[in-house]
């Protein structure tokens, strides 16, 4: 079943496959401004957006706090806890950010304005994944990431919450946890939901939030062939190809399930999916949404009217502000329902 709602009304990124040499190396691969790929594996990503510390405005109402959930792949965590205290423990939302699997970060300003923003007015605490990423990382590691912190979570449930974590996880309800994330961090909430569907000595996920769940595949979508991306979008066709090329494992097409997972999707205890009207990825979302009904997942699908992708992160479109706002809205009234 769908339930569905309407929300009325950096450049364009064009990759270049062509080898060129710089700094003493060829590039072999990249986005513009965002990502060089070299002939002897290094990566090069400039500072598009600023890395900020867990700062959070007094105003919100938020501790935020860095943790280190495995220091040998420098997997850590961004914590948002409300300090206005309830009665009952708090909804946890485990959260990974967007960025094609290949840029990103827990400390990018946009994701913690937007992530201590919603903490405050959801009232749930969040935790704020910061995973590896590819090329020097493929698929499957930014799964594996995610599913060690669901277990790290579960172990710390077992163990009572004690210790140095205390501060955060005594305010949370680690029975069952909401998992979620925009673009390439929907797609790995979707992908570690269904991977702790098959494992009972897990946390059970009692939902889960894709925020323009980044897929793909070999045969394109009508959003695909006919959407105009403005020179402000966030994600042009280009840029998404280039990102499951340097993403999924040598050799595989967008046909891997990894990128196009219509075929092989576990029902799910229900979900909500936000999608944006003048995103490429709108016509996969819309497919995603039916699939995943047809699964026996409950779905409820929100579409944001005159905007693209990203931009409740990015603000890049007219609208932004106010259909951030109201994406707000509808995630709070889900975390709590």
């Amino acid at each position: 079943m769908v339930t569905t709602f309407s929300v009325e009304k950096t450049q364009n990124l064009q990759i270049s496959k062509n080898n060129y040499q710089h700094g003493g190396g060829f590039v072999v691969d990249e986005i513009p401004g965002l990502l060089k790929v070299y002939h002897n594996g290094h990566v090069e990503r400039p500072q598009i957006v600023p890395n900020v510390p867990p700062n959070v405005p007094s105003e919100l109402g938020i501790i935020s706090r860095d943790i280190v959930i495995q220091s040998s792949s420098n997997l850590w965590a961004r914590i948002y806890l409300p300090t206005q205290r309830r009665a009952n423990k708090l909804p946890l939302l485990v959260y990974f950010h967007g960025g094609g699997f290949c840029v990103g970060s827990a400390s990018w300003k946009c994701y913690h304005d937007f992530l201590a923003e919603l903490a405050s007015k959801s009232g749930c605490v969040i935790m704020s994944v910061n995973y590896r990423l590819a090329p020097e990382n493929r698929l499957p590691a930014a799964y594996e990431d995610g599913i060690n912190v669901v277990m790290w979570l579960n172990n710390q449930a077992r163990n009572g919450c004690s210790g140095e974590h205390n501060w955060w996880l005594s305010h949370c309800t680690l029975s069952s946890i909401f998992l979620a994330g925009d673009s390439a961090g929907a797609n790995i909430a979707h992908h570690v939901a269904t991977r702790l569907e098959s494992n009972p000595k897990a946390i059970r996920a009692k939902g889960i939030i894709l925020i323009q769940p980044f897929t793909g595949g070999e045969t394109r979508t009508n959003s695909e062939k006919q959407s105009i991306q403005p020179y402000y979008s966030a994600l042009t066709l280009s840029a998404s190809d280039a990102y499951w090329r340097l993403a999924l494992p040598p050799g595989a097409d967008r046909d891997h399930p990894w990128c196009n997972p219509l075929s092989r999707l576990t029902r799910l205890p229900r979900a909500m999916i936000c999608i944006s009207e003048l995103d490429i990825m709108r016509d996969r979302n819309l497919d995603f949404c039916a699939a995943l009904a047809s699964s026996g997942t409950k779905v409820e699908k929100v579409v944001f009217q005159g905007v693209g992708h990203a931009f409740q992160i990015l603000h890049n479109y007219p609208l932004s502000q106010q259909r951030t706002q109201q994406m707000m809205h509808y995630l709070k009234v889900f975390i709590n329902s």
